[in-house]
């Protein structure tokens, strides 16, 4: 993949300033609402059943996020998700936990099944529970891998017809017909909550700009991932606590000699 491609996305994300709107968890509602802000977007979350429809339709990309369930969030995901749909707004779907509980599974299939789901991204876990495979889970983080997350988001984006992106120490991106793996990122991401729903975030902002949800999707997590490895450079001995902000500082200060010089993405050739 042309980095120059990443870099002039990322150019014209900053420049547009898609409003993106967010049905998004109470844990991360703040970091993902700034890291939105530094990246250059706009984010807005709105959640209350009389108004989700008409955020949607206005917004450049919507983000369902479970992470803390409860039914009447349920209900603005599906009245959103539907508004976005018909308006043309892709819909970035994150199925945090799903296989941990019955009721996180099956609202996850609920989502996919009721709703045009332009982007799912989960964990390896996550993705295999809303497709009907067998994969671990304990709590919402994915157990051990115990399959090819490759083949997985390959199978999962045929079986569902949407872009699938598995995240972990390599992160995956298919449409079941070109799959992309991205290497960058730090293992620090995952001493912070809700920098996974951050990502996904980000990926709607991306989504909100191009249309080809694979070269989005592929450039979002390459752009997240050098941010992160600056952000670990920068505070290295320092801990997660100073990780977390320099990363919103990265997300607003990454260039394009630096998206050019540490990006590490693979195009995966299928047969």
């Amino acid at each position: 993949m042309n980095q120059d491609f990443i870099s002039t996305l990322l150019k014209k994300v900053r420049e547009v300033n898609p409003l993106i709107h967010n049905i998004t968890n109470v844990v991360v509602t703040n970091f993902t609402a700034n890291g939105l802000l530094a990246l250059g977007a706009s984010p807005v979350m709105a959640y209350a059943a009389e108004e989700v429809a008409d955020m949607a339709k206005i917004a450049g990309a919507l983000v369902l996020n479970i992470g803390t369930l409860n039914s009447t969030e349920i209900e603005s995901m599906i009245i959103a998700g539907k508004s976005a749909n018909e308006h043309g707004v892709p819909v970035i779907f994150d199925p945090v936990g799903a296989g941990a509980t019955l009721f996180r599974t099956e609202t996850s299939k609920r989502i996919m099944n009721e709703v045009k789901v332009s982007v799912l991204r989960g964990n390896a876990a996550e993705i295999a529970n809303v497709a009907g495979y067998q994969w671990n889970i304990k709590g919402v983080d994915a157990g051990e891998a115990n399959g090819n997350t490759v083949e997985l988001a390959i199978l999962t984006a045929k079986k569902l017809k949407t872009v699938v992106v598995i995240t972990g120490k390599d992160d995956v991106i298919s449409d079941g017909h070109t799959t992309y793996v991205v290497h960058n990122g730090h293992p620090l991401l995952t001493k912070v909550t809700g920098t996974g729903c951050l990502l996904t975030s980000v990926i709607g902002a991306f989504a909100a700009i191009e249309k080809d949800l694979v070269l989005a999707a592929t450039s979002a997590l390459v752009f997240y991932g050098v941010a992160a490895e600056m952000a670990a450079e920068k505070t290295a001995q320092r801990g997660p606590g100073s990780f977390q902000i320099e990363l919103l500082n990265q997300l607003a200060l990454v260039s394009n000699d630096q998206i050019n010089k540490y990006s590490n993405v693979e195009k995966i050739e299928q047969v």
